[in-house]
């Protein structure tokens, strides 16, 4: 059985790269139409765009979803360019490559991580709402961490508003099941990713992360992007609330 998204629309922060990328993607190539956002990598955005098949697939639009503005905009553009909205994929984030102890975090710091990861999140679903509510129907996704679940040392805020995001789903998922809208989250482990870029190119690091993963290896992008795609099919209607973890066996939040 193939998953279709046919006549559905979607929408997709940070679609540019990595997650984000092969998500939209792989909407795509179900038949969605697909509006997605990007910050810095707008040749990566036209490429994604070219493969997707051209803008009557595909719309990238430079947005970001920490401001609430920018958010408001990305929506409005899938709603008009479209006409309506059914899935959102809430993908945009950063992390911190350095360790950064807790004595060590400036403000700046602490702030940048949840307005990207934590507030990039409720905006989006804040504008995304509406058009769902009056549609009763939708589906929103949210791409968390295994650090949200276990947290993280030396990265501690952005274990945090990973963790927040996660507190999100589980609420909005029981507020938003009258009007049919289900709201879930995947938990990725290490994925080959730019993020992941400084861990894979060092030999030592590289090497301590994969041995307490079982299948010894990082995930790839489009092993996430399946999951995802699940999430926003017809083959997932009575899941809400859930977080699905993808990371390769390595289950750190007992």
């Amino acid at each position: 059985m193939n998953i279709t998204l046919k006549s559905q629309v979607a929408v997709v922060t940070g679609g540019s790269r990595g997650i984000g990328a092969a998500t939209v993607r792989l909407f795509a190539q179900a038949g969605a139409q697909v509006v997605f956002s990007y910050l810095r990598a707008a040749p990566q955005a036209r490429a994604v765009v070219e493969t997707c098949g051209g803008s009557s697939q595909a719309v990238a639009v430079h947005a970001n979803v920490a401001k609430m503005a920018d958010a408001k905009r990305l929506i409005a553009t899938a709603l008009q360019r479209f006409g309506r909205l059914d899935i959102l994929v809430a993908n945009a984030g950063i992390w911190n490559y350095q360790p950064l102890p807790i004595e060590k975090m400036t403000e700046k710091e602490w702030d940048e991580m949840m307005a990207v990861n934590l507030k990039g999140v409720y905006s989006v679903i804040h504008h995304t709402t509406p058009p769902m509510i009056r549609q009763q129907r939708g589906r929103i996704i949210v791409v968390s961490s295994t650090a949200g679940q276990r947290g993280e040392a030396f990265h501690t805020h952005y274990g945090a508003s990973k963790g927040g995001v996660i507190s999100l789903v589980k609420g909005l998922s029981t507020e938003l099941a009258p009007h049919h809208i289900l709201v879930n989250c995947v938990a990725p482990g290490w994925i080959d990713t730019d993020m992941a870029t400084p861990v894979v190119k060092n030999r030592r690091e590289y090497r301590q992360a994969i041995s307490v993963i079982p299948l010894r290896r990082f995930g790839r992008p489009e092993e996430v992007a399946m999951p995802i795609l699940f999430l926003a099919s017809s083959l997932s209607t009575y899941m809400t609330g859930e977080v699905v973890n993808i990371n390769g066996g390595n289950v750190l939040c007992g």
